[in-house]
């Protein structure tokens, strides 16, 4: 990926995950750019079709654009950092990120966004006083 569009999708994302907003600070490795509709599916290489991703989102979106939504058992397509607004799809329920929509819930699972590791990094970023993350 070219340095330049690197650079502008990690300065736009404030340097945080755009699905479950982890700090790129807080981890050791670097987040990949993720391709939002992913190159397999057609998806361009674009600015705008580009997110900042941490590890455990990238690894569980793979290829994937949408999922099952358990209340309604209709399939829906995921958040979309770049055509969706993160509070109207989700909130906090202390560290917990909880779907408000169908696109949330859906997000929520498949992205697996409450893994047990990332709730005890919020609790512990919750002690330090830097959490929740602004939206």
């Amino acid at each position: 990926m070219e340095k330049e569009i690197d650079g502008i999708v990690r300065i736009r994302a404030h340097f945080a995950c755009e699905y479950c907003l982890m700090p790129q600070a807080i981890r050791r490795l670097r987040f990949p750019i993720d391709h939002i509709i992913s190159r397999q599916h057609g998806g361009p290489s674009s600015i705008e079709n580009l997110a900042l991703c941490c590890g455990r989102c990238n690894l569980h979106k793979g290829p994937n654009v949408a999922g099952i939504d358990s209340e309604t058992g209709r399939t829906i397509r995921l958040f979309n950092p770049r055509k969706d607004r993160w509070a109207r799809h989700f909130r906090w329920d202390g560290v917990r990120i909880v779907g408000l929509t169908a696109r949330g819930r859906v997000t929520v699972y498949v992205l697996v966004l409450n893994h047990p590791d990332d709730l005890a990094v919020r609790e512990e970023l919750r002690l330090n006083g830097q959490f929740p993350p602004k939206i």
